[in-house]
């Protein structure tokens, strides 16, 4: 089964709401993931504006 991302903050889910940002507006159509586990000390995290520890996709159509 593909997991659902939220188009807001990338974050793959496995629910119909996205429980970081609230969003509803969920695609499977994405590509690529990161796991960030320390936010504080991943320069990726900056980079992609990342606060909490969690897998993000990296492209979202």
């Amino acid at each position: 089964m593909a997991e659902n991302v939220c188009k807001e903050c990338h974050r793959l889910i496995s629910g119909q709401v996205c429980e970081i940002c609230g969003s509803s507006a969920l695609t499977t159509d994405w590509s690529g993931y990161v796991v960030i586990i320390d936010p504080e000390k991943s320069q990726i995290a900056k980079k992609l504006a990342v606060k909490l520890p969690g897998k993000y996709a990296l492209k979202v159509r």
